[in-house]
């Protein structure tokens, strides 16, 4: 089924004789046929009859008018799901799947949809949106709020679970963009935070810091010199810097607990802090959103995925950007830089980014060189 409501959707659609449809309702689609760019409309009656009807006079570039044009057709077919459709919120299309669920006979799985949607949903920002005019971006910074302290496979589940209430509210007759909410899953964790451990170069670090605003790309930076976690580095303000190291933190375990530690800066990590500690007061934070604002994560995220489409515009083939990479990828390059092209020992790099040797191994092993696969193996040993 195609996606229709973008152009940038409707110009990679094959040319073809017949349109590419969209299903606005059961029995109820929107079709775009590429090459000519027309609109066209398909209904199928209860006798299962199907019934096309081009869209004239309707541009190429007007989603809505050709929308609104085929729903007035379908109308007058006696369409009873286009009749009842229905432009609601992100909330109100999950609530019409409990309600289903529990017609259907299903009150226990219904009571349990509801309590993991009051869960993870309805304290969201996405639970007031538009159902229609919901974005890609909108849930994909509601999937990242859900990342704080739960493994990517947990993730994974919370956005199924909303992933199927909403494609059945759209079978319910609630007007949507399923392709909004259609995310790649998440792969499972190889690290101590549960992120995956996606690997950028060089080349493709630079391209990437050169293809952002100032302040994400002295965020950027910050991470390629120091290896550490994007919430570490957000945190740091102006005493952390000591002009030598830098006071890093972060909560783990279960209950979690403050571990901190003294990160040391090679030469031109200290010239990186000395400059972004400049002037500034104790308290005063080391990397903002816009000058005042200290880092959220949702914006991180948002203006990475901004950077790597515009990098992957113009680049081909090695220097593209893989389209799951993330801030973390910054850690991870560090991680395995050290490893490999400095041969700093695993106990060392350990130490400067707060991670442990039974991760190292398990997520940087190819990175290890054999002698010091085997001390690490010692180490283990001995533990």
């Amino acid at each position: 089924m195609a996606e229709l409501s973008k152009k940038r959707d409707r110009d990679r659609l094959k040319i073809q004789r017949d349109p590419h449809f969209m299903k606005l309702g059961p029995g109820a689609y929107l079709g775009f046929r590429r090459g000519p760019n027309t609109w066209h409309a398909r209904f199928r009656d209860k006798k299962h009859i199907q019934h096309y009807k081009a869209l004239e006079g309707i541009g190429a570039e007007d989603y809505d008018g050709a929308k609104k044009a085929a729903e007035a057709w379908f109308a007058q077919m006696g369409a009873s799901a286009v009749r009842s459709v229905k432009r609601d919120t992100v909330r109100v299309g999950l609530e019409a799947y409990l309600t289903d669920l529990r017609r259907q006979g299903r009150p226990d799985t219904a009571t349990d949809a509801k309590a993991r949607f009051k869960l993870t949903v309805y304290k969201d920002k996405l639970a007031d949106l538009p159902l229609e005019a919901a974005t890609r971006d909108d849930f994909e910074e509601w999937r990242d709020g859900l990342r704080e302290g739960r493994e990517n496979r947990s993730v994974n589940r919370q956005v199924r679970a909303v992933q199927a209430g909403l494609e059945q509210a759209i079978a319910l007759g609630h007007v949507a963009n399923p392709a909004a909410w259609r995310l790649k899953p998440l792969s499972d964790s190889v690290d101590d935070d549960g992120e995956t451990a996606v690997f950028l170069d060089a080349a493709q670090r630079a391209a990437l810091i050169a293809a952002t605003d100032q302040d994400t790309a002295a965020f950027l930076r910050g991470l390629e010199i120091t290896g550490a976690r994007p919430k570490e580095l957000a945190a740091l303000v102006a005493r952390d810097f000591d002009g030598r190291t830098l006071r890093l933190a972060s909560r783990k375990g279960r209950p979690p607990k403050l571990r901190v530690r003294y990160t040391v800066l090679a030469p031109d990590g200290i010239e990186f802090f000395a400059e972004r500690a400049k002037d500034k007061l104790p308290a005063a934070p080391l990397f903002t959103e816009d000058g005042e604002q200290t880092w959220r994560r949702h914006m991180w995220a948002r203006r990475f995925r901004a950077a790597i489409k515009a990098v992957n515009e113009n680049a081909r083939g090695a220097a593209r950007i893989p389209t799951d990479a993330g801030a973390y990828s910054f850690r991870h390059a560090r991680i395995s830089e050290l490893l490999q092209v400095y041969g700093v020992d695993p106990l060392t790099v350990a130490h400067q980014t707060g991670t442990s040797l039974a991760m190292i191994e398990k997520a940087y092993m190819r990175f290890i060189p054999q002698a010091l696969q085997e001390k690490l193996a010692s180490l283990k040993a001995k533990a």
